[in-house]
C-alpha cells in the first residue's frame, strides 16, 4: 500500500501542488473583502475549493503521464516519472483516477449547496475537460502549439484562480482580469523553458509545442516578452488594488517581485543567446548546454510563482487593517 502511494505521488507531479495553492491564496486576495461575518464559512470554503482543483490538477496530471510515457522515455531527465509509471501500471492508475473523479464529485456538490453559483460547476467541468483533451487523443492539443497555448493559459491559470475567486466572490473585478492576464501569460512564459528542454525530443518525435513551431530563437524571446509583459500588468492589477484599499504604501514589496523577474530574464537571456548560437552553428555543440540551463526551469518557476503568492498575501493582509 505504501509503495502505491509513493508511486501514485510521483505520477502524479507533486511539484504542481504548490502551484495549487498558490492559485487558492491569490483567488482569496482578490476576492475576500472585510468584514467577514464569520471565519468558520471561509475556512471550510476554501478547503473544499482547493481539494477540488488539487484533484483536477491530480486527474490532468496523471493523464500527462500516461500519454507521455513513450516519449519521456527517452528523457534522462524523466526516468523516474517513467520508472514509477512502469511500477505502478497502467490500469492501476486508470482504476485511481476513476477513484479520484468519484470521490471529487461529493465535494463539488456540497460547495454548490453552499454556494449555489452555476459558474463554479462550469469551470470544474471545464477543467475536466481540458485536462483529458490536452493530453489524450484524439485531440493531444499540447501537441498543437497554438491550441496547446491556450489550452495551458486555462488550466494552469485561468480556470483554478478563477474558481477560487467565484467561490468567494459573485461580481468580476476588472483589476482581478488585468491580474490574471498577467499572470496567465507569466505561467506560459515559465513553461517555455521546460520546452526548449524538451525541444529536441519533441521536434524528433513529431510532438508540436508552441517552441517546436515558433524555433528555439522565437521561443526564447517570446519567453522574455510574456515574462515581462506579464509582470508589468500584474504589478499594475497590485498597484492600483493596494491604492483602493487604501494601502499604497504596501506598493513598495513589489520591489522583490521585479528583482526576482530581473534575475528570471537573465537566465532566459542566455537561454536566447544560446538558441541563436545553435541555429547558427553545429546543433550539437550547444544543444547539451541549452537543454542544461532550462532544466532549471522549476527554481525559476518556484522564485517567480512564490513573489506572486507573496504578494497576493501583502494585497489580502492591507485588505483588513485599518
Amino acid at each position: 500500500m505504501f509503495k502505491t502511494v509513493r508511486l501514485l505521488a510521483i505520477v502524479s507531479r507533486p511539484e504542481f501542488l504548490p502551484a495549487n495553492l498558490g492559485s487558492l491564496v491569490m483567488g482569496l486576495a482578490w476576492s475576500i473583502n472585510p468584514p467577514l461575518n464569520s471565519i468558520g464559512q471561509p475556512v471550510i470554503l476554501a478547503a473544499l475549493s482547493f481539494a477540488i482543483i488539487t484533484f483536477v490538477s491530480a486527474i490532468g496530471a496523471q493523464l500527462n503521464t500516461i500519454s507521455d510515457y513513450e516519449l519521456d522515455s527517452t528523457d534522462p531527465h524523466k526516468r523516474r516519472l517513467t520508472q514509477a509509471m512502469s511500477s505502478l501500471g497502467l490500469n492501476k492508475l486508470k482504476y485511481i483516477m476513476i477513484i479520484e473523479f468519484l470521490l471529487s464529485l461529493p465535494l463539488i456538490f456540497l460547495l454548490l449547496l453552499i454556494q449555489t453559483k452555476p459558474i463554479l460547476l462550469f469551470l470544474w467541468i471545464s477543467g475536466n475537460l481540458l485536462g483529458y483533451v490536452y493530453s489524450t487523443p484524439p485531440l493531444r492539443l499540447k501537441s498543437r502549439s497554438w491550441l496547446a497555448m491556450c489550452s495551458l493559459f486555462l488550466v494552469l491559470s485561468i480556470l483554478p484562480i478563477t474558481f477560487i475567486y467565484y467561490t468567494f466572490a459573485s461580481e468580476l473585478n476588472p483589476l482581478f482580469v488585468l491580474f490574471l492576464a498577467g499572470q496567465a501569460m507569466t505561467v506560459y512564459g515559465l513553461i517555455i523553458p521546460t520546452e526548449i528542454r524538451d525541444y529536441f525530443v519533441d521536434s524528433k518525435m513529431g510532438v508540436e509545442t508552441m517552441t517546436v513551431h515558433l524555433g528555439l530563437v522565437k521561443a526564447s524571446l517570446f519567453g522574455i516578452l510574456l515574462l515581462s509583459i506579464g509582470g508589468i500588468l500584474m504589478g499594475t492589477a497590485f498597484i492600483l488594488e493596494l491604492a483602493l484599499t487604501r494601502q499604497p504604501i504596501f506598493a513598495v514589496f513589489l520591489l522583490a517581485a521585479v528583482a526576482v523577474d530581473y534575475f528570471v530574464l537573465k537566465k532566459y537571456k542566455t537561454l536566447y543567446s544560446l538558441s541563436k548560437t545553435c541555429m547558427s552553428y553545429d546543433e550539437g555543440s550547444v544543444a547539451q548546454n541549452i537543454t542544461s540551463l532550462a532544466a532549471h526551469n522549476p527554481q525559476w518557476i518556484t522564485l517567480v510563482s512564490q513573489a506572486i503568492v507573496f504578494m497576493s498575501l501583502i494585497l489580502l493582509v492591507g485588505k483588513f487593517l485599518p
